[in-house]
């Protein structure tokens, strides 16, 4: 995770670790809450608003009837 939180690419942290492809390094990574943030801050809009997900009636009707 320092490594990635470095700024190392994980093909390279993958190589490193003698991982034959990158979804097994993959596997072992957690992301932390503050990394999370600082990236959903870098990829939203400054000026967009954050919504939060609202269903529908019909929506949540059609799941009830599941």
């Amino acid at each position: 995770m320092e490594l990635l939180q470095a700024g190392v690419d994980l093909t390279v942290i993958a190589l490193w670790l003698g991982h034959e492809s990158v979804e097994t390094t993959q596997i072992y990574l957690d992301a932390d809450l503050s990394m999370k943030e600082e990236t959903l801050n870098k990829v939203a809009p400054i000026d967009a608003k954050r919504l939060r997900y609202r269903p529908d009636d019909e929506l949540l009707a059609f799941l009830k009837s599941l």
